[in-house]
């Protein structure tokens, strides 16, 4: 009996031999990547496909024009030459913005990564990450306050030099590139943070022992190694401020036409959607080939 109770147990305790039925591979994958991959073509690819018909087309579907398919509407800029002086603005805005915050972000990230530790250092990452938890539309409205004429900037420097004259930026390109640092420069500050705090210290003692200056460590050991940080805050930077069009609109004034306001006012001024949609995707073009010019200098600087 005691020889039966232990083949039981042992019996219960081995385990099964009958394998048990695996899904496959493909199977598990698919399912993993069904809810991320569903929500982006509801959310992202179905949209864009729509205006890339749009942009091919004379009218929208909505009103009671005949539709035709042309071209006619990636030719604006030849039957519109205005638009590419536009552009260029838009491009020059991006650029200055970029560097203003490549020569910020690089410095505070370079401060954060180096002369800070423990809890100064989540001290202060909270407050660069500050700007993202406040409306943009506050943060904007908030510089024409500052940049005006007789503003706090304005009154601040009268409070100094009594008899200077007025410092109003407002309405110019400088107060649009002054109100896109201030909402992207989280982004550059970032990316050079992750790049700059992976360097090994040891590096650096090393070339200090060696009689390397400041400034050779900088440009020598810092900034090649944080490049690819740069290169990621600068593609973070540059797309998406050559088509903003909040700061543009309310920092420019008259001067603040760029690609971005051009876009909306089709779409929610003149009701022509197809020549918005053929803009926005020569844009996105223009995003491509900046992202293809530099994806193999990433990769270099990644690899390096």
């Amino acid at each position: 009996m005691l020889n039966k109770t232990v083949d039981l147990a042992s019996q219960r305790g081995s385990p099964d031999p009958r394998p048990r039925r695996q899904l496959p591979p493909w199977l598990s994958t698919a399912a993993l990547l069904l809810p991320t991959y569903g929500w982006l073509t509801l959310a992202v690819f179905l949209p864009l496909l729509t205006m890339l018909v749009f942009s091919f087309l004379t009218a929208t579907p909505m009103g009671n024009k005949p539709i035709v398919f042309t071209l006619k509407q990636y030719r604006a800029f030849i039957d519109q030459p205005y638009l590419i002086g536009i552009g260029i603005n838009s491009l020059m805005i991006g650029f200055w913005t970029t560097l203003s915050c490549a020569v910020l972000g690089f410095l505070a990230a370079l401060a954060l990564a180096r002369a800070t530790a423990g809890k100064a250092r989540e001290t202060l990452l909270v407050l660069i990450l500050l700007p993202f938890w406040t409306n943009g539309l506050v943060r904007v409205f908030s510089w024409t306050m500052v940049l005006r004429e007789n503003g706090f900037l304005d009154n601040l420097l009268h409070m100094i030099v009594p008899d200077a004259g007025s410092i109003s930026i407002l309405y110019t390109r400088y107060a649009i590139v002054v109100g896109l640092v201030h909402g992207y420069l989280p982004y550059m500050i970032l990316t050079c943070y992750i790049a700059l705090v992976t360097i090994d210290d040891a590096i650096i003692e090393a070339a200090t022992s060696l009689g390397a200056r400041w400034w050779t460590i900088l440009w020598k050991i810092l900034l090649p190694m944080a490049g690819p940080g740069l290169i990621s805050g600068a593609i973070l930077t540059f797309v998406p401020v050559i088509g903003s069009f909040m700061e543009p609109r309310i920092l420019g004034g008259r001067v603040g036409v760029t690609m971005g306001t051009v876009i909306e006012d089709q779409f929610t001024q003149a009701f022509n959607w197809p020549l918005g949609a053929s803009l926005s995707f020569t844009l996105l073009a223009v995003v491509l080939a900046i992202f293809a010019t530099f994806s193999g200098v990433l990769r270099r600087g990644t690899a390096a």
